[in-house]
């Protein structure tokens, strides 16, 4: 039995989260990201590690963070 893998047209295949963090960081910066996300990863001594861990374990936050990502690939 094969595990079936996302279809092909998903924007997000073969991206990894922190490839996601470290784009929208680089195009828009700490500021901006906790502007559009206020939480606390982004807000208060932000870095990629600490948003990695915090957004791996809160789904809704990772979500909005994808939709972002999705919405801004040009």
């Amino acid at each position: 039995m094969t595990i079936p893998s996302r279809h092909p047209r998903d924007p997000l295949h073969g991206v990894t989260l922190q490839q996601i963090v470290e784009s929208l960081y680089a195009r828009y910066g700490w500021e901006e990201m906790a502007a559009r996300i206020p939480v606390r990863c982004f807000q208060s001594n932000p870095s990629i590690k600490s948003s990695l861990t915090f957004l791996r374990k809160t789904p809704w936050a990772r979500a909005k963070v994808e939709s972002w990502y999705v919405r801004d690939i040009p």
